[in-house]
């Protein structure tokens, strides 16, 4: 099962704020600059805080991740935009 998480992060450093920015477009779909939205099962969601971990300084940086509930459902529903929206990415499997 999938749920869907945002993660909100606040980098000090240039560089490592464009590595952040580079990661999560992996794992999910921007909001907003620095706010994600993404749908991930158990594992993908601890690949994702070690991979953010690796890059940022847990002195200077903050990640916040959201658990807002299953992806299909409520999940994708408690989200509002007022003004204008962001489309959603057309994710697709890579076979390699």
């Amino acid at each position: 099962m999938r749920n869907r998480y945002i993660v909100a992060y606040d980098v000090s450093d240039g560089k490592r704020l464009r590595r952040v920015f580079k990661k999560m477009n992996g794992f999910g779909d921007a909001l907003q600059y620095s706010v994600f939205a993404c749908d991930l099962s158990s594992k993908e969601r601890v690949i994702m805080e070690e991979a953010l971990t690796d890059i940022i300084s847990l002195k200077e940086d903050r990640v916040i991740i959201i658990d807002i509930g299953p992806a299909e459902g409520r999940g994708g529903d408690v989200v509002r935009t007022l003004g204008r929206q962001t489309k959603p990415k057309q994710r697709e499997a890579l076979v390699v």
